[in-house]
């Protein structure tokens, strides 16, 4: 599983270059995303530790939705109350139109 490890925006060329030269250094693999045709997403360094995540699972210390619910859970209630909120809003024409 990949994990992000550097957002793009707004970083200098030669201060990406140095992490990516850094990585290289010490052997850990990792793959960039681009910046999207419109300007959404700025890109990232994502680094990629399958072994090592294969291992953290097994030895039960991976993160996993419990512990990050855990360790969020101000930030995780107000999202899921607003996705829920939002997809009230998208049925609920079709729910009225239906009662016609």
């Amino acid at each position: 599983m990949s994990k992000p490890l550097m957002n793009l925006r707004n970083v200098p060329d030669d201060e990406a270059d140095e992490v990516r030269a850094m990585l290289d250094a010490q052997r850990i693999a990792f793959y960039e995303t681009r910046l999207s045709i419109w300007g959404i997403s700025a890109g990232g360094i994502w680094v990629t530790e399958d072994e090592a995540f294969a291992d953290a699972r097994r030895a039960g210390t991976a993160e996993t939705v419990i512990t990050l619910l855990r360790a969020d859970l101000a930030r995780v209630v107000p999202s899921v109350r607003g996705t829920l909120f939002a997809l009230g809003l998208v049925t609920l024409p079709f729910l009225l139109l239906r009662g016609l």
